[in-house]
């Protein structure tokens, strides 16, 4: 059998970024088993003494953290050191090689990027849009949008169109449904707009729909669970992309994230156009 590990986390902000970075380093091992305990807005010694001294108390513990401020990481990398734990700073070797290259100094400011700045306001700007906009909703200001997702029900319309607006992107996204026009802002001047077709295997979409309507307990009509109806309808909105020359992301086997990596990378093609 495999070790268990105690991964244990001390970030001096919302940990948000630490998280993230756990994320990806444990994705690239298959037999990693562990139990993990976040510490945020850590930033005094006393904290840091409480945390190594709960850790000491767990089998292989293992201490990741993400500290700017040079003293206070210091007295974390050393107190584990003496107590035998295992202790990686995930940014400060960075922050270093940064410091050295920009040839200036580091701040060192628990929570820098979470200030009010430029970015900031144009991500909230962006969630706002995208909420408003969800779901075929308020199309007549649908050019004001940085991308525009088309797809049938349960192609993940929702999801990446909120991580998108969380990246900043103003996002639309719209259904396509059965026998029901588009706006008609998008067949006359789709050229113009950043356009995306969303679509997925039907098998897929089958349970997935199939799940949906069992957990919402949900009046669907019969045809939205049948198999012939839902190739029907992948086909029907294949031709539709085609037909305007929009690009297409199968969705089927990809996460949010990676869709979103995805459309991300067309917005940006169109724009240098």
């Amino acid at each position: 059998m495999n070790e268990k590990y105690n991964v244990i986390l001390i970030s001096d902000s919302t940990g948000e970024t630490l998280d993230r970075i756990f994320l990806s380093l444990k994705s690239q091992f298959k037999n990693f088993d562990y139990e993990k305990k976040e510490f945020v807005f850590v930033r005094t010694e006393q904290q840091v003494d409480k945390i190594i001294k709960e850790g000491m108390e767990k089998s292989n513990p293992i201490i990741l953290y993400t500290i700017v401020e040079n003293k206070l990481a210091k007295y974390l990398s050393k107190k584990s050191g003496e107590n035998k734990i295992p202790c990686f700073g995930v940014l400060g070797s960075l922050i270093l090689d940064f410091s050295k290259l920009l040839n200036q100094r580091a701040i060192h400011k628990p929570s820098a990027q979470h200030v009010l700045d430029e970015d900031y306001y144009k991500r909230i700007e962006a969630i706002q849009f995208t909420m408003s906009h969800d779901d075929g909703k308020k199309t007549e200001d649908i050019k004001n949008s940085d991308v525009i997702l088309l797809g049938v029900s349960r192609t993940s319309k929702t999801p990446t169109s909120i991580y998108l607006a969380n990246r900043g992107y103003k996002t639309t996204n719209i259904p396509l449904v059965p026998n029901q026009n588009l706006p008609e802002i998008l067949t006359a001047n789709g050229a113009d707009l950043c356009v995306i077709g969303l679509y997925a295997d039907p098998n897929r979409l089958s349970d997935i729909r199939r799940n949906r309507i069992a957990i919402m307990n949900e009046n669907r009509l019969p045809n939205y669970t049948d198999i012939e109806s839902i190739k029907k309808e992948i086909e029907e909105s294949k031709k539709l992309f085609k037909n305007y020359n929009w690009p297409t992301i199968d969705v089927t086997r990809k996460s949010v994230e990676e869709t979103a990596a995805s459309i991300i990378k067309i917005i940006e093609i169109k724009k240098s156009r």
